[in-house]
């Protein structure tokens, strides 16, 4: 179980004024509500209410983890209609859950661009460029899911206003160039860089053995802004390593089925089951671990802000690199058996055993000593 750190009242009522910020009285303000998303079992499911700002429908996601990083919210578009025109200083990516449509973007110079996405597109609004999205259907609704970096913006401006009706065109974020949301982009190395991708579930990807069980993996820098994200896959049979980072990246499964297991230092850790449409948010530094349970692949999109990404001399993520050499990753060789009893009780299930035996041999051969 994990610990609350629950005070008494006495000690809480000295910091009851702290409890909300700019931020979380903006959200409020709104008439939206803000749920808990350290586990979300369902993004398709979770309950929405009328956002007359947006003219959709919506709910914000979050923790008390990431609230000074980013966010995450789930708009719905109902069928025929399309969102009210906005604009804004801080930035978002967006992956389509359900429906499809269109976004048009444009500047105060007349530069425009159109794009018509489906369930699995993920793109990026350009800083500060007025956009508007668009259901192509007259009879279902569409629904996504974004995550903006508002929270610091907006605690340190404190006047949404200001965030929303600012006149300033940034240019090299976008200037209408006509491929700017082409599908797909340039490859370097691991990072792809591109506006826009089409279909994020079929997208192929580029073998990434450091991060366990022969997976592929893909990063993104969507409309050039500094929030990053990236796609990683694992087969069936196998799980990811266990690691640990700075706050704020919204895990969200994109297919197959398995679980997660998550934890802050010093304690057990504990399970969430996931699907296609699951999210998981890890708090700041807490460990955690994706296990395929399912019997086909497993894939999920996480979108995160680099600017809580803890890095080594060289650039290179510490959750890539083994706790056994100052990183935040925990080696194969190096974790709990029970972490292993319990993958192979939920691969039983489906009549399934373990294949990770190629995984455990393949890391002995990089495997730094342990201290």
């Amino acid at each position: 179980m994990v610990k609350q750190a629950i005070v008494s009242e006495k000690l809480a009522a000295k910091f009851k004024t702290e409890k909300e910020s700019p931020y979380t009285r903006f959200i409020a303000g709104e008439g939206l509500d803000i749920i808990d998303g350290l586990y979300v079992p369902s993004l398709h499911e979770v309950a929405l209410k009328p956002w007359a700002r947006r003219g959709g429908n919506a709910v914000f996601i979050n923790h008390d983890a990431s609230r000074t990083t980013n966010d995450c919210y789930v708009m719905e578009i109902p069928a025929g209609r399309k969102l009210e025109p906005q604009r804004q200083l801080f930035e978002e990516t967006i992956l389509v859950l359900s429906g499809r449509g269109s976004t048009m973007v444009w500047n105060d110079s007349g530069d425009k661009a159109s794009f018509e996405w489906g369930p699995g597109s993920i793109f990026g609004i350009p800083l500060n460029a007025s956009h508007q999205h668009f259901n192509g259907s007259g009879t279902e609704p569409a629904r996504f899911v974004s995550v903006t970096n508002m929270p610091p913006l907006l605690n340190v401006f404190e006047e949404p206003e200001f965030l929303f009706g600012t006149s300033y065109d940034f240019k090299g974020r976008f200037s209408g160039e006509p491929d700017y949301f082409a599908d797909q982009g340039r490859q370097n190395g691991l990072l792809m860089e591109t506006n826009f991708v089409a279909d994020a579930i079929n997208l192929p990807l580029i073998e990434a053995k450091e991060r366990g069980a022969g997976g592929g993996h893909i990063r993104f820098q969507l409309a050039k802004c500094s929030m990053n994200s990236h796609i990683s896959q694992f087969p069936v049979g196998t799980y990811k390593k266990c690691h640990r980072h700075g706050p704020g990246a919204h895990v969200i499964i994109l297919s197959g089925e398995g679980y997660s297991l998550m934890w802050p230092e010093g304690e057990d850790p504990k399970r969430y089951d996931w699907k296609p449409g699951s999210m998981i948010v890890p708090p700041n530094m807490w460990y955690h671990q994706h296990f395929n349970g399912g019997t086909t692949p497993a894939r999920y999109l996480a979108f995160k802000y680099e600017g809580v990404a803890i890095r080594n001399a060289q650039g290179v993520p510490k959750a890539w690199i083994s706790q056994r050499i100052g990183g935040d990753q925990i080696d194969y060789a190096d974790e709990r058996m029970d972490v292993r009893n319990m993958f192979s009780d939920a691969l039983a299930k489906h009549g399934l055993t373990p294949r990770m035996d190629a995984a455990y041999d393949a890391e002995l051969a990089d495997l730094p000593p342990k201290s």
